[in-house]
């Protein structure tokens, strides 16, 4: 009992550390900031949630007492909370029951343990991608106008004319645009990072022997389907204007990029089979990585998926020693 709780302790020291680097100002500290859930969701994969959950109040409290409630606020959001709650879903499973045949010709019963889907997981980080954003925008105002002056008045310190120089319309406009694109961008940058976070965690649990499940096949991540219907009212809300305008921007994007995640799965299954298969995988991620822009094609294989089942189609057509 000990040393679990040490090394929960230890990876809310460390979480707490790396959330905390980003007041030094220098460049690494924003590569530690975005990565301090890893230690609590590898505490909270590897010796359970209830690791995660102490890591992140030890870490919380800490970051509290140092800096003030600010800071411990929005660790519990954007770090521990999620931490937590994902390490929770990740080992979360049921048992079923199946019959095998046996060796008498009887159908015997053979228990086997349904894990939490991993789409439902993808839609939780999107979900809490969406959640930080927003909070943190509300930081900066209670409705659209506020917030979108914040933004201006902290790019224009950024990007704006010295002193003595005369205003830019050009740099004006650059800002104007940023600014209506920036919570977009923040919540692409949060659920990217969040996903990566979960990712590495899981590999590192995996490797050291520590996870307590079976790696999931994420070639067959799928979001839930009324994940179409809060995806259109969202980009619904994206035109009305204000802070609902602003929040169903975030939501959108998150949802998008949970789609764009579901293409590449589509991708990985439809070139099962391909001599070549390497080549083009890599080819696609090196595209998106570089350019950026072709993400959109991910997110519309990852819609018609959703609308017409490639994958499934797919998987019914080749034989079952092809599919692995």
């Amino acid at each position: 009992m000990i040393m679990p709780l040490l090394i929960a302790l230890a990876a809310g020291a460390a979480s707490a550390l790396m959330f905390a680097s980003i007041i030094s100002g220098a460049l690494i500290s924003l590569l530690l900031f975005y990565l301090a859930p890893l230690p609590l969701m590898v505490a909270g994969l590897g010796w359970g949630a209830l690791g995660a959950a102490i890591g992140g109040i030890a870490a919380a409290t800490g970051l509290g007492l140092m800096f003030g409630m600010p800071y411990l606020g929005a660790f519990v959001v954007t770090v521990a909370l999620p931490a937590w709650w994902l390490g929770h879903l990740a080992l979360l499973g049921r048992p079923v029951i199946e019959g095998t045949p046996a060796s008498n010709g009887a159908a015997a019963i053979a228990p086997q343990t349904e894990w939490y889907p991993v789409g439902r997981i993808l839609l939780w980080v999107a979900g809490f991608a969406a959640l930080t954003t927003m909070a943190a925008l509300l930081t900066l105002g209670t409705d659209g106008a506020s917030i979108v002056g914040a933004l201006k008045r902290g790019l224009l310190r950024i990007m704006g004319p010295r002193e003595g120089k005369p205003a830019d319309n050009d740099v004006d406009a650059l800002i104007d645009a940023l600014v209506m694109i920036a919570p977009a961008a923040a919540a692409l940058v949060a659920i990217m990072t969040l996903t990566l976070n979960l990712w590495l965690a899981a590999k590192i649990t995996a490797t050291s022997g520590r996870l307590h499940r079976p790696w999931p096949d994420l070639r067959s991540a799928a979001l839930p389907p009324m994940t179409l219907v809060a995806l259109a009212l969202a980009l619904a809300l994206s035109f009305t204007g204000g802070v609902l305008a602003i929040f169903g921007q975030i939501v959108s994007s998150t949802l998008l990029m949970a789609y764009a995640l579901t293409g590449f799965a589509t991708l990985h299954t439809l070139t099962l089979g391909l001599k070549s298969r390497v080549l083009w995988l890599s080819s696609a991620y090196a595209i998106v990585l570089v350019f950026g822009w072709p993400i959109l094609g991910m997110v519309g294989l990852g819609l018609a998926d959703a609308f017409f089942g490639f994958r499934q189609r797919f998987l019914q057509r080749r034989p079952p020693s092809q599919v692995t």
